[in-house]
């Protein structure tokens, strides 16, 4: 089941978080981290994103029987010319949960929300290749183009290309 993260968290959801972005980590997924990643730093990584969170960004966990499977982020423009545009942030999906569809779900989750909150254009970035590049191109959202070089993989020495997708929402 996909629902919002209560605000604020309870500690339990935080340990939550932070056990699956280091398993997004250790799975080799480009989401801003290393390798080098610890648990405390992750727990204090979610509980700085999300005191710092504006009011209309919307976080989103899907559930299973182990805890926390998956999670997506909304956070609007900061810019003041921007109020109509979002980005999607950190789709996590555990190793334990892939291939059943929660990313997709997770996406139209997001973009769902996006709409409630007035939001009319999403941008996200993407490993080129990767699976999360694949599943933005299935659902939909439009490449504008690559950044050669943009980051490197959790073992802190391969780079990989970033494409930048947007979607404009109906």
């Amino acid at each position: 089941m996909v629902e919002p993260l209560p605000r604020p968290p309870s500690d339990a959801d935080v340990e939550g978080l932070a056990a699956l972005l280091l398993d997004a980590v250790d799975s080799g997924a480009a989401v801003s981290f290393l390798d080098t990643l610890t648990r405390a730093g992750a727990e204090a990584w979610w509980r700085a994103t999300l005191l710092d969170a504006e009011p209309r960004a919307v976080f989103l966990v899907a559930r299973d029987e182990d805890g926390i499977a998956g999670t997506v982020q909304l956070r609007p423009a900061r810019a003041p010319n921007q109020p109509h545009r979002a980005e999607v942030l950190k789709l996590m999906v555990h190793r334990r949960a892939r291939g059943a569809g929660l990313g997709e779900r997770l996406m139209r989750e997001v973009e769902e929300a996006a709409r409630r909150e007035g939001f009319a254009l999403l941008t996200l970035d993407a490993k080129r290749g990767g699976p999360a590049d694949r599943l933005y191109r299935r659902l939909g959202w439009t490449e504008a183009g690559t950044i050669p070089d943009f980051a490197v993989d959790p073992d802190g020495e391969t780079f990989h290309d970033a494409v930048i997708f947007w979607k404009r929402l109906a």
